[in-house]
Parts: structure tokens; C-alpha cells; sequence
């Protein structure tokens, strides 16, 4: 065998292995990534049914293979490139020795030559439809990512905003119990304040009958003393008069009988020293006792005085807590405020423009009736509603609803407070408590029915026990009669309704 063709076996072998290199590493490439698509198509069919954490994990796995493929692809790469670099340059090489040993090997080098062109190109189209392929994989690869992205996204937002509702709904539920907290609360702080009070007038009305009894009780023990003292100075006064009538009637017995007189004196005289003893023991023991009683008022005293001070540190921090609570409403509701305004507004228009149509139709009619112009009904701005209530907390809580809500606030602290400030103003709505000192509000709300002046303001009674009372505030001309605890929007309806109905009045 010759020079020649032994170069010429040695580069076709040489090209026959390069070929072999890169169709099993072109191979094993294109089987990665089928397999990392068959993993891409598995955690996207596996997205919609997987957590939001399993397929954010998933995703930044499938990452991490992905950088790893590539990687590992740009690896194979850069291996290829250097097998053909290596390739051309041994061909080069022995290219050039073969030109420079002979001329005869010329045809050996054409030859060559022609195979290596054959081979490049062959190279260039299997590089391009490895590319191509590549290519079309990796766009199916991003359009599945994507979609999978796609998808998780839209999960996470459904996630999200069934999470924002539920938060809202919980929202809403804590903050009706903490109204409705609030509410029992103050309820409760009116009742103990209401049962302190009674319990002090008690004290006061039982520490009133002891001095009474114990000042009927020493005045009883004097008349007795006195009677006694009488009963002994007649006694002495007959025990001397009969001595004396048996010393001149019997001289002889007037020893015996002084003797018998100074024995009966000296036994009076015991007796005399054992009352004044009893009696100075008795008067200690009372002083005993009222030392006693004096502490155990002194005691109720401080207790009454503690038990203020800590109603007044939780009618304070009640009072802070209704004004953050307040406040936030305020926030809430002054969106709410304007609407519900404007629908007021709008349905007293309507309904003024249908009195209006309906007088026109009655003036048309009979032309001798007189023309009806409606009333409009005041906007909160322009409604006065006096809150007359005995507890300043009470009065607080409800001040502040109705200014939230644009109402102006007038203050009364009992039922004789209300009756003079309507008597110098008439509001236009009354809010009323049903036990009050003075006067109550059932006593309030006839007075204001019997008076032709203010018979037409309406009431609004808030009570403890409505079941009970509603016949009798019926009687009385209460238009609404409330429970407690009641909602707050409750009472802010009535009003409005009261409003509107007073205007069409």
C-alpha cells in the first residue's frame, strides 16, 4: 500500500469517527431534550391540580434543568467545535506535508479536498437542521413554559382574590363583633353604674333607719333611766317620810330602823354604782359599735370611691376605644353617607315630583282646591336630634354616630334637661332613654304629645325591655321604640325615615 493511500485511509477514518462523534452526541442531546420537554409537558399537565408552592418549586426546578440543558448543550458545543477545529487542523496539516512530499499526491489532495467539502457541508446542513430542530424545541419548550406560567399565574390570582374576600368577610365579622362588643360593653358598664347607684341609696337609706333606730334606741333608754331615777328619788322620799313617822311614833326602834335606813341606803347606793357602771358599759359598747360602723362606712366609703374611679378609667377607655371605632367608621362611611345622601335626596325629589303631579292632576280636577306644594325632607346636615340620656357614655356613643352620619347633636342629660332645651329649641328628632332620674322618657314623650308645639316631633325610645314597655310607650306617642343593644345603621334608618315622613306630614 502506498504513501497516498494510507493518508487518504487515515482521513477518512478520521472523518468517518468525527461524523460518529457527533451523530451519537447529537443523539444524546436531542434524547435530553425530549426528555426535559417530556418533564415540562408533565409539571404543566401537573400545574392546575398541584399548590401554589409545588409549582412555584417545580418551576424553579424545571429552571435549574433547563440551565443545566443548556449548559450541558453549550458544553457538547464548544466539545464539536473543538473536534472539528482539531479535525481541520490535523487535515491541514497533513494536507500540507502531503502537498510539500510530492507533486504525485496532488490528486490525493483534490481528493481530499473534495471530501472535506463534502463533509462540511454535510456538517453545515446537519448543524442546520440540528438548529432548526433545536430551535423548534425550544419554542415549544418557552410556549409550554409560558402557558405553565400562564396557568400558575391565573391560579395564584384566583388564590388571591378568594383569599381577599375571605379576608374582607372576616373583616367585616370582627368588626360587627367589636360593635356589637362595644355595645354590650356600655350596656353593662349602664347597668353596674345603675346598680351602684341603687346599692348606694341603699346604703345611705339603711345607714339612715340605724341612726334612727339607734337615736330611738338611747332616747327609749333615757326615759327609762329617768323613770327609774323618779321611781328611786319617790321611793327615798316614802322611805324617809316613813322614817320619820316610825321615830315619832317609836323612839325606841329608831336605831334599828337608822340602821335598817343606812343598810337600805348603802344597797341603794350599789345599786346606784351598778346602773352608772351598766350604763357607762353600754355607752362604751355603742361607742364601740359606732367606731365600727363609722369604719365599715368609711370602708363602703373608699370602696364606692374605688369602684367610681375604675368605672371612670373604663368609661374612658370605652369612650377612646368608641372614638378610634368612630373614627374608622367615619372613614367607611362617609362614601356610603354621600350615596345614601344623594338616594334620599333623589327618591324625596321623585316623590316631590310625584306629590306634584298628583296635585296638579287634583287642581286640574276641581279647580277650586287649593294648589299642594310638597315639603322637601331636610339633609342630615340640616336635621337637629337631641339625645337625652342620663349616662354620658350613652350620650357619647350616640353624639358621635349621628355626626359621622352629618347629624347636628344637641345634648341632654336627663328628662327635666330635654323638656327645658326643647322648650327654648325644637329639634327635629328625639332620641330618648326610658329610665331617668327626674323625668323619664316615657313622662317626657307625654308632655311633648300634650303640648301643641312640640306634638309633632318624632320619638325615638332605646329601653332594655321593649316587650314590656311598648303599650305603654304606644300610649305615650313614641313613633319607634329600640332594644338593646341595637345595630347602629338601625337607628340611622329610622331617623331618615322619620325625616322624610315628618316633611310629607
Amino acid at each position: 500500500m502506498s504513501m497516498n493511500e494510507s493518508l487518504l485511509l487515515i482521513v477518512a477514518a478520521a472523518v468517518v469517527a468525527f461524523f460518529l462523534l457527533r451523530f451519537f452526541r447529537g443523539r444524546r442531546a436531542a434524547d435530553e431534550q425530549t426528555k426535559l420537554a417530556a418533564k415540562d409537558q408533565e409539571v404543566v399537565d401537573a400545574a392546575p391540580r398541584e399548590a401554589e408552592q409545588e409549582a412555584s418549586e417545580d418551576a424553579a426546578r424545571l429552571d435549574n434543568e433547563r440551565v443545566a440543558a443548556a449548559e450541558q448543550a453549550a458544553r457538547a458545543e464548544a466539545e464539536r467545535q473543538a473536534a472539528e477545529q482539531a479535525a481541520r487542523a490535523e487535515a491541514e496539516r497533513q494536507a500540507a506535508e502531503q502537498a510539500a512530499r510530492a507533486e504525485a499526491e496532488h490528486q490525493a489532495a483534490e481528493q481530499a479536498a473534495r471530501a472535506e467539502a463534502e463533509r462540511q457541508a454535510a456538517e453545515q446542513a446537519a448543524r442546520a437542521e440540528a438548529e432548526h430542530q433545536a430551535a423548534e424545541q425550544a419554542a415549544r419548550a418557552e410556549a409550554e413554559r409560558q402557558a405553565a406560567e400562564q396557568a400558575a399565574r391565573a391560579e395564584a390570582k384566583r388564590q388571591a382574590t378568594e383569599q381577599a374576600a375571605r379576608a374582607e368577610a372576616e373583616r367585616q365579622t370582627a368588626e360587627q363583633a367589636a360593635r356589637a362588643e362595644a355595645e354590650r360593653q356600655a350596656a353593662e358598664q349602664a347597668a353596674r353604674a345603675e346598680a351602684e347607684r341603687q346599692a348606694a341609696e341603699q346604703a345611705a337609706r339603711a345607714e339612715a333607719e340605724r341612726q334612727a333606730a339607734e337615736q330611738a334606741a338611747r332616747a327609749e333608754a333615757e326615759r327609762q333611766a329617768a323613770e327609774q331615777a323618779a321611781r328611786a328619788e319617790a321611793e327615798r322620799q316614802a322611805a324617809e317620810q316613813v322614817a320619820r313617822a316610825e321615830a315619832e311614833r317609836q323612839a325606841a326602834e329608831q336605831a334599828a330602823r337608822a340602821e335598817a335606813e343606812r343598810q337600805a341606803a348603802e344597797q341603794a347606793a350599789r345599786a346606784e354604782a351598778e346602773r352608772q357602771a351598766a350604763e357607762q358599759a353600754a355607752r362604751l359598747e355603742a361607742e364601740r359599735r359606732a367606731a365600727a360602723e363609722a369604719k365599715r362606712i368609711e370602708a363602703e366609703r373608699k370602696a364606692v370611691e374605688e369602684a367610681l374611679r375604675i368605672e371612670e378609667e373604663e368609661r374612658l377607655a370605652v369612650e377612646q376605644a368608641i372614638a378610634r371605632e368612630t373614627e374608622r367608621q367615619a372613614a367607611e362611611q362617609t362614601a356610603r353617607q354621600e350615596a345614601r345622601r344623594q338616594a334620599a335626596a333623589e327618591a324625596a325629589r321623585r316623590e316631590a315630583d310625584r306629590a306634584g303631579a298628583e296635585a296638579a292632576q287634583r287642581q286640574a280636577a276641581a279647580a277650586s282646591a287649593a294648589a299642594v306644594t310638597p315639603t322637601r325632607a331636610k339633609t342630615p346636615e340640616q336635621t337637629v336630634v337631641m339625645v337625652a340620656d342620663d349616662s354620658k357614655v350613652v350620650r357619647v356613643k350616640t353624639g358621635r354616630l349621628l355626626s359621622a352620619n352629618q347629624y347636628q347633636v344637641l345634648m341632654a342629660e336627663d328628662g327635666l334637661d330635654a323638656a327645658q332645651k326643647i322648650e327654648a329649641s325644637l329639634p327635629d328628632i328625639l332620641v330618648t332613654d326610658v329610665d331617668m332620674p327626674g323625668m323619664t322618657g316615657l313622662q317626657l314623650a307625654r308632655q311633648l304629645r300634650g303640648n301643641a308645639r312640640t306634638a309633632r316631633i318624632p320619638i325615638i325610645m332605646v329601653t332594655s325591655d321593649s316587650d314590656e314597655l311598648r303599650r305603654e310607650a304606644d300610649a305615650a306617642g313614641v313613633d319607634v321604640l329600640l332594644g338593646k343593644p341595637y345595630p347602629e345603621q338601625q337607628l340611622i334608618e329610622h331617623i331618615q325615615r322619620l325625616v322624610v315622613a315628618r316633611a310629607d306630614a
